[in-house]
């Protein structure tokens, strides 16, 4: 039953209809001699085997080997934070409340435990300041996230520099579906999806920030958008999308890692150059040149079918994002003119790690 209940769903699921352009049918799409067609297993292999040793690699390795090094010659340290005197109570407390507790919670815990409410305070700050994610453990952060963007750029540009789609982008949807998927475009693919596979994987144990659930939304659009464009053989496109969202990375992660090193003037020339970068190319080059080819172009020469408009659909979620994203830019920059120095917008606070301290001067 349950083997004839799945038959029906995946014959439902995967109707040629919806996911390929009329007149074809998934048989017709099966790789042969002449055409390479895009192979739908690889999706569920491949990115995610090669995100785990991402994973492995970014932890065991390059953290150990490497970064923390490179963080360490910057002028950072790994320092923990001390951890509280363990109690129930407070830990109850703080379960519930986190670090707003209210002032009526902290005066009759205080009493219950016969302690001052300085002190009470003063625990809640140690207990938030255990769960917060120092400096250094950032600057490793960033690091990684530089290096898979430098490599992938520069493969990207190693990979399109000779497909006709680059120089002239109705070349996308000329001869579609019949596109072959070369051995550089498969590979573009399988490093791309598996970076951010492990970044999903790993995104509840990474640094909180502003725009944490927006950017778990920004991954699973992201593995939507190359899950779909691959399903439906849209790789040429695809790979333009890539490239024009990595080059902007590049030097974001750059102007990350230098505030969390105390390098102001570098981080300020870096993050003018992203501020540029990003501009251009997420909402300059991306709606103007791939937004209007799939939206204009591609309906005058491909005939359209429903997995394109929710495949099209998501290109324009993406396109939200870059203007939000966009707008805590221009605060930034903002905030510079005013300020004379670069803050992560997305950045939380962190009050606990000098504010503990005063207070232990202050009772001693």
């Amino acid at each position: 039953m349950a083997a004839w209940m799945w038959h029906k769903f995946s014959t439902w699921f995967w109707d040629p209809l919806v996911w390929l352009p009329p007149n074809y049918s998934w048989e017709d799409l099966v790789p042969n001699e002449k055409v390479r067609y895009a192979n739908w297993s690889d999706l569920w292999t491949y990115p995610i085997f090669m995100a785990f040793i991402a994973i492995a690699l970014r932890f065991l390795v390059l953290n150990k080997v490497l970064y923390c090094h490179i963080a360490q010659a910057v002028g950072l340290r790994d320092i923990k934070p001390r951890p509280v005197v363990p109690n129930e109570t407070l830990e109850q407390l703080f379960s519930r409340y986190k670090a707003k507790l209210p002032d009526s919670e902290i005066s009759q815990c205080a009493g219950n435990l016969g302690w001052s409410e300085r002190k009470v305070e003063r625990w809640i700050r140690q207990r938030t300041a255990m769960t917060r994610i120092n400096k250094f453990t950032k600057f490793m952060e960033c690091a990684w996230q530089c290096t898979h963007y430098t490599f992938i750029f520069v493969y990207g540009l190693y990979v399109m520099s000779g497909k006709p789609w680059l120089w002239d982008i109705r070349h996308c949807w000329y001869d579609y579906p019949n596109h072959s998927v070369d051995d550089d475009v498969w590979w573009y693919y399988m490093i791309s999806l598996s970076f951010y596979w492990s970044m999903t994987f790993t995104h509840f144990f990474e640094v909180k920030r502003k725009d944490f659930w927006q950017m778990f939304f920004h991954h699973l659009v992201t593995i939507a958008l190359i899950t779909f464009s691959w399903t439906c053989n849209l790789t040429r496109i695809g790979t333009l999308v890539l490239i024009v969202h990595d080059c902007a990375d590049i030097p974001l992660q750059l102007a990350k890692m230098s505030i969390y090193s105390g390098h102001k003037a570098f981080c300020d020339a870096v993050f003018a150059i992203f501020a540029i970068l990003w501009i251009v190319t997420r909402v300059g080059i991306y709606p103007i040149w791939i937004l209007y080819s799939t939206a204009i172009d591609a309906p005058t020469i491909v005939p359209m079918f429903p997995a394109y408009y929710i495949f099209n659909g998501l290109l324009f979620v993406l396109l939200v994002l870059h203007v939000y994203w966009t707008y805590l830019i221009l605060r930034i920059i903002a905030n510079t003119i005013t300020k004379g120095n670069v803050e992560d917008e997305r950045s939380s606070s962190d009050p606990s790690e000098f504010s503990v301290d005063e207070d232990e001067k202050k009772e001693s």
